[in-house]
């Protein structure tokens, strides 16, 4: 049986235990959390072992239990730190919230440190998980749609309803050096935009090789904010391959029904025999995409329309998926989808973006 430590109890804590629940195979055997009593209130919301161990500092649990798989829910500048202690402790599995890091000097040491421990290090990001995102990358595999050509993200971002995220847990995203760096950072591009930056990289299997980007300024949020960029391309395809980003604010739009973050994504890819779009994301099961004209995916191929709609419209499935999956890479000694080296390369793409806006020009990928 995998044993199991947790590091973080905060809201995303609510979606990453869901996986390591009622399996056989797994057993959770500590949470870590700054302040302790609410790890035991989540210890006590999930019914979970009433002997489980509990710490404040996460160091001391990795030093003094013997864990095989660790789950790191921290903020993205304790990514790295906490990482690397848990690689030189020689824990078999490493999960991650993303981004991977702050820096790519920071993802390297990471990397490096797990490939030394022969530890097993993957980046968690859910939304590959989702099962319409799955059956939209499964159909694209397949040449469903023909050679994908372009893909847009929009993500659209409301600022009422969902869950209530700590007043804490946003103090340290307004220091730029903690949200992308730089003068400004990007509290929307290198924290809320990682998963447009991952989709795009995951659906076409191509690295970026340029970028330009562009962000606005509102109460304090750089948006709306525009992407541009353009594929390397390590084969031949029907036409060039590009993409682009667009990240909307909905002030006065109520994701009241929403049970998790007030915002949502649509996606569209052109192929060269059709068009896909994708409908709904992090508030999939909302009214919105209850709604006839939103299924989950649309297909426009051969003069023909065709709907995917039959799939489990809760966004938690996504982080039940995903942790399975973990399970199953660490008892079998996989490579993950989405390894420490993938998530760099995806780093890099974020952190050009965030470049480029305070440059106002083109940035290139070496």
């Amino acid at each position: 049986m995998l044993k199991v430590g947790l590091i973080g109890t905060g809201v995303i804590f609510d979606l990453n235990v869901l996986g390591y629940l009622n399996r056989e195979d797994v057993k959770i055997t500590c949470l870590c959390n700054r302040t302790i009593e609410k790890a035991k209130q989540k210890k006590e919301k999930f019914n979970l072992d009433p002997n489980i161990s509990i710490y404040s500092d996460y160091k001391e649990m990795i030093d003094k239990e013997d864990l095989d798989i660790v789950e790191i829910l921290l903020p993205h500048h304790l990514h790295a730190d906490a990482t690397i202690q848990a690689a030189q402790k020689g824990i078999k599995g490493i999960s991650v919230q993303k981004p991977i890091a702050l820096t790519l000097e920071e993802a390297d040491k990471m990397i490096n440190t797990c490939k030394k421990s022969g530890s097993i290090l993957s980046i968690y990001e859910n939304f590959v998980f989702a099962p319409h995102i799955m059956k939209a990358k499964e159909l694209l595999d397949n040449d469903y749609i023909g050679d994908p050509s372009s893909i847009r993200i929009k993500t659209a971002i409301g600022a009422k309803g969902g869950w209530k995220i700590p007043e804490g847990a946003e103090i340290w995203r307004k220091d730029p050096k903690k949200i992308g760096g730089g003068q400004n950072g990007s509290p929307i591009l290198f924290d809320n935009g990682w998963h447009a930056f991952s989709l795009a990289t995951w659906f076409f299997e191509e690295d970026i090789e340029k970028v330009f980007a562009w962000a606005g300024n509102y109460r304090g949020l750089d948006a709306p904010a525009y992407v541009m960029f353009k594929y390397k391309q390590s084969k031949e395809y029907v036409v060039p391959q590009y993409g682009n980003m667009e990240f909307t604010l909905l002030p006065e739009m109520n994701f009241s029904d929403s049970k998790y973050y007030p915002v949502d994504e649509f996606i569209e890819i052109i192929g060269s025999r059709g068009i896909m779009k994708i409908n709904q994301g992090t508030s999939i099961g909302n009214k919105m995409s209850d709604s006839e004209i939103f299924p989950p995916i649309v297909i426009i191929r051969d003069g023909k329309i065709e709907t995917f709609k039959d799939f489990e419209k809760d966004w938690k499935h996504s982080f039940i998926n995903a942790t399975n999956y973990f399970i199953e890479v660490v008892k079998n000694n996989k490579e993950p989808k989405l390894s420490g080296e993938q998530a760099r390369s995806i780093l890099k793409f974020n952190l050009a973006a965030i470049k480029s806006v305070e440059q106002g020009k083109e940035i290139y990928l070496d």
